[in-house]
């Protein structure tokens, strides 16, 4: 297998958690990367939900009412599907 010509291996990241490396003192292109890491991990929703305690009814209530609206957008998007047939 042939490298790359100016090929640089990035080195090991040994930091725990959420981290980014600023190359060539970009920091806003390493902070939008930052960004959609936070999103993709979901810290900040766990944050929100931890922040205080809901009861368990509360739990299932909200997740029977979201599974509800799954199932409701799920009916409304096979009709439009079969309206265009």
């Amino acid at each position: 297998m042939k490298y790359k010509k100016n090929f640089r291996k990035r080195p090991k990241d040994d930091s725990k958690g959420l981290s980014v490396k600023v190359w060539n003192n970009n920091v806003e292109g390493a902070l939008k990367v930052l960004k959609r890491k936070v999103k993709d991990s979901n810290i900040f929703l766990e944050l929100k939900e931890k922040a205080y305690y809901t009861k368990p009814s509360k739990k299932r209530r909200e997740k029977k009412n979201l599974a509800i609206l799954r199932n409701k957008y799920a009916i409304q998007k096979e009709k439009e599907n079969n309206k265009k047939f």
